[in-house]
């Protein structure tokens, strides 16, 4: 488990945990709202098929308390970068903090990590709500364009 003792704005501990045979179901259900499905794969079922079948990725269950709201994987680019991607917040569970604290955490995590260079994401040009997100997360443009989505790298002050 992935704890950062982070909560979102309903006061649910937010943790980021392994997917597993008893929260499979639970993760492949989440859903994106309607409006966001130019962008997010419309069930996260998609996104643990290529980290089960794809190689290099890592799916985690997002936890609000003891309930699946979402899904988030991780992987590591040749350089020792670590990519965040396949972040999706149940439709039900937007707009309560559970994507802030869900990247937080795993970025924190991640950035722990031996090796690690850089933590990078990337979203699509017109996802407005990843675009203000994630630069008050510490998050900087690098300019590069990955598949069609803008590359952010997380700034680590010395």
């Amino acid at each position: 488990m992935i704890d950062s003792n982070l909560r979102d704005r309903a006061g649910r501990h937010l943790t980021l945990r392994p997917v597993d045979d008893d929260n499979w179901r639970a993760v492949a259900d989440v859903v994106p709202r309607d409006d966001q499905r130019a962008w997010v794969y419309p069930m996260a079922a998609r996104y643990l098929l290529l980290s089960m079948r794809g190689g290099g990725w890592t799916s985690l269950a997002v936890y609000a308390d003891e309930n699946v709201v979402g899904h988030v994987m991780w992987g590591v680019d040749d350089d020792g970068s670590r990519w965040i991607g396949g972040m999706v917040v149940d439709a039900a569970e937007q707009g309560r903090g559970v994507g802030a604290a869900t990247v937080t955490t795993l970025a924190t995590w991640l950035a722990a990590q031996p090796g690690c260079l850089a933590v990078r994401l990337s979203y699509h040009p017109d996802n407005t709500v990843a675009a203000a997100l994630y630069p008050r997360l510490g998050f900087t443009p690098t300019g590069l364009v990955e598949d069609g989505e803008l590359v952010a790298e997380l700034t680590r002050t010395p």
